[in-house]
């Protein structure tokens, strides 16, 4: 990429140092603590993505990382070039072969089968989904147990397929294996761990 074309994408971290640290941590602290919405995209300038989603992105991908970008998003206009610069990830065509993943919920199928599930030997293998929300506050209302939750968590995200429910008993059921889910908006992400049960559900 020419230094013209560089300079007209959007800005990264304006600390990188710092505000990737604080990113990666709040995460972690995300699949840590399920069900619970913090606030995510400080630090970040400019980016054609949600800030939280490229927050996380900006924070958890590099040079080693191999990404998926869901149809909509890949088709956006200055994304692609956005992440390759700031990131340098791998981009791969195909989900199955992605550690992260990016999916805008508003204008992609969200299929967690699609992804990489881990393996027995290697389960942190698995793809780490961020879905790209409108709110995290609409949408149909899930209640979780697990890891991390004392007594339920509940969960609503605006955008979610119809059958999530049934698609996430399915993850769930795979445990050690499975997808791990940030949900992102502007400014907050929540994060749903593989380890996490549907309420009133057996681990």
């Amino acid at each position: 990429m020419s230094l013209a074309a560089s300079s007209r994408l959007a800005s990264g971290f304006q600390e990188p140092v710092f505000d990737s640290q604080h990113a990666f941590r709040a995460a972690m602290d995300a699949l840590a603590n399920p069900g619970r919405i913090l606030p995510a995209g400080r630090g970040l300038q400019s980016s054609p993505l949600s800030t939280a989603a490229a927050t996380l992105v900006l924070a958890l991908c590099d040079y080693e990382t191999s990404l998926f970008l869901a149809p909509s998003v890949a088709g956006r206009h200055g994304v692609s070039d956005y992440l390759r610069f700031h990131t340098d990830a791998l981009l791969v065509a195909e989900p199955s072969a992605a550690a992260f993943a990016i999916v805008d919920l508003l204008s992609d199928t969200l299929d967690l089968s699609a992804f990489s599930q881990g393996t027995p030997e290697y389960p942190d293998r698995s793809t780490t989904v961020i879905a790209i929300a409108s709110n995290l506050t609409d949408g149909q209302r899930l209640a979780f147990t697990g890891p991390g939750i004392a007594t339920k968590a509940e969960l609503r995200v605006a955008g979610l397929p119809g059958d999530f429910a049934g698609q996430w008993r399915a993850n769930h059921a795979g445990f050690p294996l499975g997808v791990d889910i940030l949900f992102a908006t502007e400014n907050s992400i929540v994060g749903l761990p593989r380890s996490a049960c549907l309420a009133g559900e057996h681990h």
